[in-house]
């Protein structure tokens, strides 16, 4: 027999002794869709600032827990935030309702915008944009400032300290906002950032010092206010230094649409009260 033939049966036994060693379900991949979790498996569409990079690592991160869960991101173009007729253009519905739509080719079972640009420009906003999403799109919609300000309703705080990296006059805006809704605003800090981008680029120990800051006037609960900020993965640590509520607009928007995709929000452990709240 010719040592090539010889070498060809070698490998075809090797290759039969790796597919018996790796029949299980857990090496199969084939098999592992068997999983019971995983027959039931949920999938959440978010909307997502083009020019933001911190909302979808911290989102994957907090379903990673779940196992049956999973995020699917879809983005639109955001580069700048102000009051500038051109940065409320970039929340044009037709544009974020064309990015839910190919979420929608996803089967995803719920859309969120994760994006807080409601904050400034009115809260009725969110509302006919999530009318809009479910109307085209079939699925639940919600977004960041709906979910927190559910959050903060269910847990009745009427008094609450605000964190944003936002310019001076949009964070102004965001207080007059939430005043007009019956929610005082006891405590801030703002950063005056107008770059999207950059919001990112704002370390964690600086808005770890701007919580703690904040916190000194006894807020009932402190709101972090953006979705490319990196505050959600601080929260649960802040929470028990401060002992006061941390409402991220990355979590938010998370706690939300597990509820409505009736997923036990309880589930996610160790990224803030909110999660494990009985609401």
């Amino acid at each position: 027999m010719r040592q090539s033939q010889i070498i060809l049966r070698q490998i075809g036994r090797l290759g039969t002794m790796a597919i018996a060693q790796n029949s299980s379900p857990m090496n199969n991949p084939i098999m592992v869709h068997h999983n019971p979790a995983m027959l039931n498996r949920k999938r959440i569409g978010v909307l997502t600032p083009s020019s933001n990079t911190a909302l979808e690592p911290l989102t994957s991160a907090m379903v990673s827990q779940l196992g049956n869960v999973s995020a699917h991101f879809s983005r639109f173009g955001v580069t700048e935030i102000s009051l500038q007729e051109a940065s409320s253009r970039q929340f044009n519905s037709d544009k974020i309702l064309a990015a839910a739509q190919l979420l929608a080719d996803a089967r995803v079972d719920v859309i969120c915008w994760s994006g807080t640009s409601a904050s400034w420009l009115g809260f009725e906003k969110d509302d006919a944009l999530c009318a809009r999403i479910s109307e085209v799109t079939g699925r639940p919609a919600t977004t960041s400032v709906l979910a927190l300000n559910e959050a903060m309703t269910l847990n009745h705080i009427n008094r609450f300290g605000l964190i944003t990296p936002y310019i001076q006059e949009v964070h102004d805006r965001i207080i007059k906002n939430y005043r007009n809704n019956g929610m005082a605003c006891v405590a801030d800090r703002h950063l005056n950032i107008q770059d999207n981008f950059s919001f990112a680029e704002i370390e964690p120990d600086q808005l770890a010092n701007l919580i703690r800051e904040v916190a000194r006037d006894k807020p009932q609960a402190i709101v972090t206010m953006c979705t490319n900020l990196r505050a959600a993965q601080l929260v649960h640590n802040l929470e028990r230094e401060i002992g006061i509520p941390i409402y991220d607009s990355v979590s938010a928007v998370v706690w939300k649409a597990l509820r409505l995709i009736q997923i036990e929000p309880q589930r996610v452990c160790d990224w803030g009260q909110l999660f494990s709240e009985n609401l």
